[in-house]
């Protein structure tokens, strides 16, 4: 299926509209999985199965380390179609406080030398209210680990937005296994003034007062921040985490970057604006999140993603502190067995390292720490 998959994505796919194939194959898996016995068949025979693979993180047990990130599924349209592709975890989003139409179209495009995807979006969806009421119906029913990811609504001005983010949280707080508040998309203006520690504090504690008024105190609050962050600027948010009692922080979001690419001028100048996502974003990407392990040890956790392609990208970010990992550009140019893939390379690379779970590996290439031994913690919680 890999190779035929490949085979339609070079000769049909990476011709049409991107937007559109996201709509219609995204159609297609919701319209596949409605039936129940059909996604729990899937969800045995691709979702993470070996034992060595469940992770004890943000007070949940995840199937398996890998989950899908923010952005392929804005509106909690089909969490549990994509949980059975072998996800898992699904983080939905981004959702603001108000529905909206993002940025005009075309605004979503392939490098396919690169392997990655160019988007300006611009936090195009139904709003919080509608995400949360969708949740609700569809709350007796089984779902995956679900992540919630909030931002700001375009036209709030910078000044509202701990209420803007506050009112989101307060909608969707009952339905989350955790909350994540992104500051770190190019799409929406003024947005990445927010990473700023003297901005994120209020804004925090907007959303913290929330989760208490909507009986969900103990809900995770991660951070998502850009890769773009000055390396000073990652050690304030990560000091700030360990100051404000974060319970995690994702790295990283999109990058504005377009050093290096292999993709001609005119196709980077055609796709214009926005934020580049998938193979290039690599080396950056793990370089914040060793910087973060390195600066929050084990006390807070840590979410890669950003150009993880293959088991070996996955392992890397295990070892250099993630507990859990993300993907989205990766599953569009892998197709629809990439997770089972990354899964199962992973499960391949505990056991040939002597582990018996995964977690025992979290933060093995890091130096240790007085008090610390690498993994330490994640070996605790999988225990």
């Amino acid at each position: 299926m890999t190779v035929f998959y490949q085979m339609l994505f070079r000769s049909v796919l990476r011709h049409m509209d991107a937007e559109k194939v996201h709509r219609l194959s995204f159609a297609a898996l919701r319209g596949v999985t409605a039936l129940p016995p059909v996604a729990n068949a899937m969800g045995r025979v691709l979702g993470p199965r070996e034992p060595e693979l469940t992770v004890h993180a943000l007070g949940r047990e995840f199937p398996g380390p890998l989950g899908l990130a923010a952005g392929f599924d804005k509106n909690a349209e089909g969490p549990a179609g994509l949980a059975a592709l072998g996800f898992g975890f699904v983080e939905i989003g981004t959702v603001t406080a108000q529905p909206q139409p993002g940025n005009p179209l075309p605004r979503l495009f392939r490098l396919v030398a690169d392997r990655a995807i160019v988007n300006r979006m611009g936090f195009n969806n139904e709003g919080s209210a509608l995400v949360a009421e969708r949740l609700h119906h569809r709350s007796g029913t089984r779902r995956p680990v679900l992540g919630v990811n909030i931002g700001k609504t375009k036209v709030t001005p910078e000044e509202d937005a701990p209420a803007d983010y506050a009112l989101s949280a307060r909608r969707l707080a009952r339905y989350a296994d955790y909350l994540v508040v992104n500051v770190s998309s190019p799409n929406t203006p003024g947005l990445r003034d927010l990473q700023g520690v003297e901005r994120l504090r209020p804004l925090l504690a907007a959303v913290r007062e929330a989760l208490t008024e909507a009986g969900r105190p103990e809900l995770p609050l991660l951070v998502k921040i850009a890769p773009d962050l000055a390396d000073e600027d990652v050690d304030a948010v990560a000091d700030l985490a360990l100051a404000e009692g974060l319970d995690g922080i994702i790295a990283t979001n999109t990058t504005i970057s377009r050093e290096g690419l292999a993709a001609s001028t005119a196709q980077v100048e055609a796709a214009g604006a926005g934020g580049l996502s998938g193979a290039p974003l690599k080396r950056r990407s793990l370089e914040v999140l060793r910087r973060l392990r390195a600066r929050v040890g084990d006390r807070v956790t840590l979410i890669a993603v950003g150009g993880i392609e293959t088991p070996q990208d996955a392992w890397a970010r295990i070892r250099a502190g993630a507990t859990l990992v993300q993907g989205y550009t990766g599953l569009i140019y892998g197709g629809p067995l990439w997770p089972r893939r990354i899964h199962r390379g992973l499960a391949r690379m505990v056991r040939a390292a002597g582990y018996r779970s995964i977690g025992e590996a979290v933060g093995a290439d890091v130096p240790a720490t007085p008090g610390r031994e690498p993994g330490s913690a994640a070996v605790a919680a999988n225990g």
